[in-house]
């Protein structure tokens, strides 16, 4: 069911579809992540949300760090996609490129990554970044 203002407020991922039809239903367990891009976009968001419990939950069990704690201090502002290579919906593995773009201290800034996805008993997860 969608929060008060969920209805109508855009997705942080930035499709431009409203929160509750885009991530929300994934980051609540109604939904998967139908491709390694959908689920970046989902992470994404969460970071913007602060949701650390869907953040691990979407993480490869391999790779998932014991705890994970957000920065109050970081706004997480916009994401861009830059190339994503497989991670369609026949594929078991797929990496996606991205820019998110952060607001920190006042200052803007950018993370660059070009990130791995695995599919894990049928959903998609983050397994790791890839070095530049």
């Amino acid at each position: 069911m969608a929060r008060r203002g969920e209805r109508t407020a855009a997705c942080p991922c930035g499709t431009g579809r409203p929160y509750a039809d885009c991530c929300a239903p994934v980051h609540r367990g109604e939904a998967t992540a139908a491709t390694a891009e959908a689920l970046m976009r989902s992470r994404f968001s969460a970071f913007a949300l602060g949701d650390a419990a869907y953040l691990r939950h979407s993480w490869h069990p391999s790779t998932r760090p014991d705890r994970l704690e957000l920065d109050p201090g970081t706004r997480w502002t916009r994401l861009e996609i830059v190339e994503t290579g497989q991670g369609g919906l026949f594929d078991s593995a797929g990496t996606v490129r991205f820019r998110a773009h952060y607001r920190e201290g006042g200052r803007a800034g950018v993370l660059a990554e070009h990130s791995r996805f695995a599919r894990e008993d049928g959903r998609w997860v983050y397994l790791d970044a890839l070095p530049e």
